[in-house]
């Protein structure tokens, strides 16, 4: 019996991890042809010229991303003119669908891609379990970074900036001092 109930274990352990967890080191699984808000499709290969990207998974609905959603937008005003590209990928294809994340996008004022996943298959092969979860890239698309863009959903609170360190880092040739630290948000829900 303890046997049985030790390979339960493993079995379930074995479901509830991800097939696929990206990590720093590695290189970024590719994506294409996403479906944007402007209409347009977008592959990681459209952004080949920045110098890092920042690929970000979140959505419409999570209380957790919507109170990252101006620190998104500041951010990208920040860093698009050092060659750094900001892509925000929304995989929740159980709850939301493309109109309603055109409609936020405007409200919102995005000046980065918003691009829509409705396979579910990029967050699964990124291993991103969470909105925000946040990957970035060097610009041999490396993974430098994975996890949390801040350390508080507060912004004023924020006293760890893991993103723009890690960008900083990037950009300025060094080594991601902290490379991985641990998302927050609501899960994702795909159709899988």
């Amino acid at each position: 019996m303890k046997r049985l109930f030790s390979l339960l274990a493993v079995v379930a352990l074995a479901v509830a991890a991800p097939l696929f967890a990206a990590e720093p080191g590695e290189k970024a699984p590719e994506f294409k042809g996403l479906k944007g808000v402007d209409g347009k499709e977008l592959s990681l290969s459209d952004v080949k010229d920045a110098k890092a990207v920042v690929v970000c998974f979140t959505c419409n609905i999570c209380p957790v991303s919507v109170a990252y959603e101006d620190r998104f937008v500041e951010f990208t005003k920040k860093y698009k003119e050092k060659g750094v590209a900001f892509v925000a990928i929304n995989c929740n294809t159980k709850t939301e669908d493309l109109a309603a994340m055109k409609t936020r996008a405007e409200d919102k004022g995005f000046n980065f891609p918003y691009v829509f996943d409705e396979s579910g298959k990029t967050a699964t092969e990124y291993g991103a379990k969470v909105t925000p979860h946040i990957y970035v890239l060097d610009g041999t698309r490396t993974i430098q970074y994975v996890g949390a863009f801040d350390d508080k959903p507060v912004a004023k609170d924020a006293t760890k900036h893991y993103v723009a360190d890690a960008v900083d880092a990037v950009l300025a040739g060094k080594t991601v001092e902290t490379a991985t630290t641990k998302a927050f948000g609501c899960g994702i829900q795909n159709k899988k």
